[in-house]
């Protein structure tokens, strides 16, 4: 029986004997298997342009600026390029030195002019006769948020008064603002007398010179409501703002 099955050529199943056709999708398996590339194998920035200008020494020819190019300059040219070489590790680190560079230098250069411009000034005032000198002694430079602060609070007292130039004259905006600006005297010179006389030659000073230069101006440039009154308690303003803020 055996034999018979053996000649008739039929195929004999077992659990232990694989079929014949089984075999073929491993082969195909295992050719058609590759090992993952990692990304080291890749090359270096993939397809991301070099900067062609990496060892140039000059910061400016680096950026391709001029060496007279401003700041405003420096920056577009430093963003530009990083735009177009980004990825690229060694462009940009590039790109960034020339930068920082520049920016150092002008940094150096900027507070060598200032130190300049104040060691000439310092020079001139030496220099300067000695009635100047005292004259300059009365005159300090506040902080400018004080400044700002004193010229809102003026500004908004020249305001008012125009505000109110039809109804009456501005002599109860021109009392506050004279109270104040003795006030900011007094809490400077820490001397309410000499405070006072300070605010008072400001407040005098401004209504003289607004008496003598406002009719000089055309009539066709003043409003028809604006009084001479008003006009002069403008110019009081700006005097009694300037003799607060920067008078000791």
């Amino acid at each position: 029986m055996s034999s018979s099955l053996l000649l008739s050529g039929s195929t004999v199943s077992s659990p232990f004997i694989a079929p014949n056709n089984l075999s073929v999708p491993f082969r195909n398996a295992s050719r058609s298997f590759k090992s993952p590339r990692c990304a080291v194998d890749s090359p270096y920035g993939g397809n991301t342009p070099t900067f062609p200008r990496l060892k140039v020494w000059d910061p400016y020819k680096r950026l391709g600026i001029s060496p007279y190019a401003s700041e405003e300059e420096i920056w577009a040219s430093r963003n530009f390029l990083l735009e177009q070489y980004a990825g690229h590790e060694r462009s940009e680190e590039s790109i960034e030195a020339a930068f920082e560079k520049l920016l150092m230098s002008s940094f150096v250069r900027r507070r060598k002019t200032k130190i300049n411009l104040k060691t000439r000034l310092k020079k001139k005032v030496e220099e300067s006769p000695p009635w100047i000198q005292n004259l300059l002694n009365f005159v300090e430079m506040p902080p400018m948020d004080i400044i700002f602060r004193r010229l809102f609070l003026f500004a908004f007292m020249a305001g008012w008064s125009i505000m109110n130039s039809a109804e009456g004259g501005p002599a109860f905006q021109v009392a506050v603002s004279l109270a104040a600006c003795i006030y900011f005297l007094n809490e400077k010179t820490k001397s309410l007398g000499r405070a006072f006389i300070i605010g008072i030659g400001g407040l005098a000073g401004g209504w003289i010179c607004g008496s003598i230069l406002i009719p000089m101006i055309p009539t066709f440039l003043i409003h028809p409501t604006w009084t001479l009154e008003l006009l002069t308690s403008l110019v009081a303003y700006a005097f009694m703002f300037v003799a607060c803020t920067f008078l000791k």
